[in-house]
């Protein structure tokens, strides 16, 4: 169950925020969550996204936690204006207008990919604003022009529209040609992020939106911002995700209160490829930062 909360975002697009519960374990009922007063999260999806991705990670959070997902500008739910900005300030200012609005701050920040390089740049603008930082499977390294080429074949591969779901699930699971084998949890992903439509099966998002987003840091190092962050952090990786572990140990190294965690049979998707797994390991973080 999933309580959605309007929030403005930077430029005024309008942004889609989702306060994540336990059900009442009595059946139907009210959410059961920590309430108002208990300790913010914010969780940030990665490119192509959104909100639900965080589902169960928010709901086991939502005991301890005040956790809220936001759908990220161009994303899920949120407004996708043609003329916006998706510049990585534009992102960062959304995340700060999110924890502002919502009341979240001081917020432990959750992000994956795109999601975690907006909040640990939040985290080196506005230390007030967060308390702890966790980031998955983001690398701080320029990832280059040929990586942005590569992407923009990828999309140009996809076979849009899609006649079913199941089409969808098929396809990123297994027929894409970036699968080395079959991941079922990587077509649940994208299943995730399609809408019905009068011909098939297509993304909530404009895939020349998601290049103009990514275009904004493939072609620049992020060492700089990390090394700014003043609150414990905690790097997690997929052992068969995209970051690797000498870049994500340096990382924690350059991290002034840095710490590394990694998760087995995990791809980049960690927390959609071992959720259990993925929560073990960002637990004990969480844990000591309540504690203080």
């Amino acid at each position: 169950m999933a309580r959605r909360i309007d929030v403005t975002g930077a430029d005024g697009v309008r942004l889609a925020a989702w306060e994540f519960g336990d059900p009442a374990k009595n059946g139907p009922g009210p959410v059961a969550d920590a309430g108002a007063d208990a300790p913010g999260v914010l969780l940030l999806h990665g490119l192509m996204g959104r909100a639900s991705h965080w589902a169960s990670t928010a709901r086991r959070l939502s005991a301890r936690h005040r956790a809220i997902a936001l759908d990220q500008r161009g994303h899920g739910r949120s407004e996708k204006p043609s003329d916006a900005s998706f510049t990585r300030g534009a992102y960062v200012d959304d995340a700060e207008a999110a924890l502002e609005q919502l009341g979240l701050g001081p917020a432990v920040l959750i992000g994956h990919a795109m999601g975690a390089l907006t909040a640990w740049q939040l985290a080196a603008k506005r230390p007030d604003l967060v308390r702890g930082l966790i980031i998955c499977d983001m690398r701080a390294s320029a990832l280059g022009g040929a990586s942005q080429r590569e992407w923009a074949e990828w999309f140009a591969s996809w076979p849009v529209p899609f006649a079913t779901l199941a089409d969808v699930r098929k396809w990123f699971g297994e027929d894409d040609p970036w699968v080395e084998r079959p991941n079922p949890a990587r077509g649940e992903f994208y299943a995730e992020v399609m809408a019905e439509s009068p011909d098939g099966w297509r993304p909530v998002f404009e895939l020349d939106q998601m290049l103009r987003s990514r275009e904004t840091w493939v072609y620049d190092a992020h060492w700089e911002e990390l090394a700014q962050v003043r609150c414990p952090a905690l790097v997690v990786r997929g052992l068969d995700g995209e970051l690797g572990r000498a870049e994500a140990q340096e990382m924690v190294r350059v991290l002034p209160r840095g710490r590394y965690a990694e998760v087995a049979d995990a791809g980049h998707l960690v927390h959609y490829d071992q959720p259990d797994a993925w929560f073990s390991a960002i637990e004990p973080f969480l844990e000591t930062l309540d504690e203080t």
